[in-house]
């Protein structure tokens, strides 16, 4: 991207591209709860969550400590004014499960390559409004709407 735009950048950021199918596999040997299953590749975390909130009668609440961010991708989005949980993720998978199931569907994503850093980084919950929440590092709560405007677009 940096050679698109025409600007120079030191960093260690690598493609995140992946193919997802036996890290699905084993997801699916592991629960027969999985409520879904979405890779971010368009609009990144914050807009497939959105879009999956929007077709049901829930909202999701995710907490921004949890949500693995490299720190060279934090400080390529700050430069660009981009907001990283918008941004796409290639090679990554977003797994809503059942509240029980989640200890042993982690635990089996970690064991494979793919979702060795996997992390829990919200909870479902009951609501009237199917809402998208984000309680920040610094205790507030705030609601994640859909990206307004261009969507960075894709690389390849």
């Amino acid at each position: 991207m940096s050679n698109r735009e025409f600007f120079q950048v030191e960093s260690e950021i690598k493609s995140d591209c992946s193919p997802l199918n036996y890290l699905v596999r084993d997801i699916m040997n592991t629960s027969k709860n999985i409520k879904v299953m979405r890779d971010p590749t368009r609009g990144g975390l914050a807009n497939t969550l959105k879009e999956i909130v929007n077709k049901t009668s829930k909202s999701i609440i995710l907490n921004e400590e949890d949500i693995p961010i490299k720190d060279d991708v934090e400080s390529f989005c700050e430069m660009l004014g981009l907001d990283p949980l918008y941004v796409a993720n290639e090679g990554k998978l977003i797994c809503i499960v059942d509240k029980d199931d989640a200890p042993k569907v982690l635990e089996s994503m970690r064991n494979n390559e793919l979702g060795k850093e996997a992390v829990i980084i919200g909870e479902v919950i009951e609501e009237t409004k199917s809402n998208l929440y984000l309680k920040t590092a610094l205790g507030t709560t705030k609601i994640l709407n859909m990206a307004q405007g261009e969507l960075l677009p894709r690389i390849c």
